[in-house]
């Protein structure tokens, strides 16, 4: 039978509208039914962010995968985000709320959402959500806090970006702390934070971070990043003929990402090696025209921000990944070129401590260690085994889609919301 605790709360009409359906299926079912028979309920998310596709980031794009997932498993979406120039087509929300937008100093490409409590007030007043996820701990998502918990909505958060390291790179200093501070509390007022790796999980109890940490991991569309779109037509449009060893970074270009250092290896490698190695660099961001104008970078070739098949025949096309940050909460570049059919150069931790083995996929470097890491490119090995740890990295991810992330991130909501258990006896 239904515990007397959940028929009391049904009856009081207490428990969010999407579990009532839940229950009182539950009421109409037989003794030879099992708990698997149960449909989950679904769940009415407001998902609260200041950054969304088309703008190019791995925060932005995991959030698509994720909202997409979430609406096939049957949960409707309201998304509270800023106003954008270029509109995303590959996710409908039930419900949108936009606020007015201002870009970032510095970072000229991504913007944060005005505190508009009103407005966001009243899109929770008009979709009744039953919890609410905020993916960004700007203006934005504090005002959507504080007008969650007005209503007494439950409320999640998830960390994807280590503000407090990324001050360092731009001579800010001696923001670290406050900022650090400011996201202790934060997150510690929400009922769980959302994180994408055990790194990441493990580094914010160290600075203080009390409320439960959830690991929702990350996925690859192994579809959309295949070797079958490397194109021999771009290899030689980068002046790289069958012999000639590609290596390739794909993310932002800012300080943070230290892709500096990776222009310095190749060309101490072009000293060495002449003609044997290419660099290309995908992506664009604050430090572009800097890292475009060093002396070392003649001979780099950088293509600008890449999308769609541009952007699968770059990672296909290439040979190695190249990976210098030290600041990733996870770093889904290294996912899709695995995908890609690459094996990858990178610090020993978040996404590639999980996913390369060294010297069979890839090679991995200790954290803070810049000259292990540059060793690694140094020593690349041929062409011909390059393509040999390619396919194993490509195996290594063959299973690594989206649905467990989603699955994870659905579970944490469950847990946000506080389904009353059953007894099924």
């Amino acid at each position: 039978m239904q515990s007397s605790y959940a028929t009391a709360l049904l009856k009081q009409q207490q428990l969010p509208e999407s579990f009532q359906f839940f229950f009182k299926q539950k009421q109409q079912l037989s003794h030879t039914h099992s708990l698997h028979d149960l449909v989950r309920p679904r769940l009415k998310i407001a998902i609260v962010t200041e950054t969304w596709p088309p703008e190019i980031n791995g925060v932005a794009l995991s959030l698509l995968q994720l909202c997409q997932g979430l609406q096939k498993q049957g949960h409707k979406i309201l998304l509270i985000r800023p106003e954008q120039k270029a509109k995303c087509h590959d996710f409908t929300p039930e419900q949108e709320c936009l606020v007015m937008s201002q870009a970032i100093p510095k970072y000229p490409t991504l913007q944060f959402g005005w505190p508009q409590y009103l407005k966001v007030s009243k899109a929770f007043e008009k979709f009744v959500p039953d919890v609410v996820h905020i993916v960004t701990e700007g203006p934005l998502g504090l005002t959507a806090m504080q007008a969650a918990k007005a209503k007494a909505i439950p409320v999640s958060s998830g960390f994807h970006s280590p503000f407090q390291d990324f001050s360092r790179f731009f001579d800010l200093a001696f923001l670290v702390k406050p900022i650090q501070k400011y996201l202790c509390w934060f997150h510690n007022n929400t009922q769980v934070t959302c994180v994408p790796s055990k790194d990441t999980q493990e580094a914010l109890r160290g600075f203080g971070i009390t409320c439960p940490l959830v690991v929702v991991g990350r996925g690859v569309d192994t579809t959309r990043f295949s070797p079958k779109h490397r194109s021999e037509k771009l290899r030689k449009q980068w002046n790289a003929d069958e012999n000639t060893r590609i290596m390739l970074y794909v993310g932002r270009l800012s300080p943070e990402k230290e892709v500096q250092v990776l222009i310095e290896s190749y060309a101490n490698l072009q000293t060495v090696q002449p003609h044997k190695t290419k660099l290309v660099i995908v992506g664009d961001g604050p430090d572009f025209a800097r890292l475009k104008s060093l002396p070392e970078a003649k001979g780099v070739i950088f293509t600008g921000s890449l999308r769609g098949l541009d952007l699968a025949a770059a990672y296909a096309s290439a040979d190695v990944f190249v990976f210098a940050s030290q600041v990733e909460t996870f770093g889904n570049v290294v996912l899709e070129a695995m995908a890609s059919g690459l094996p990858v150069i990178a610090y020993d931790y978040a996404c590639a401590h999980q996913y390369l083995t060294h010297g069979v996929n890839g090679w991995l470097s200790p954290l803070g260690q810049k000259s292990h890491f540059i060793q690694q490119i140094y020593q690349l090995p041929s062409v011909q085994q390059l393509r040999e740890m390619g396919v194993q990295a490509c195996h290594k991810v063959q299973q690594s889609g989206w649905q467990l992330p989603v699955q994870q991130l659905e579970q944490a909501f469950y847990q946000v919301v506080k389904e009353p258990s059953l007894d099924f006896t």
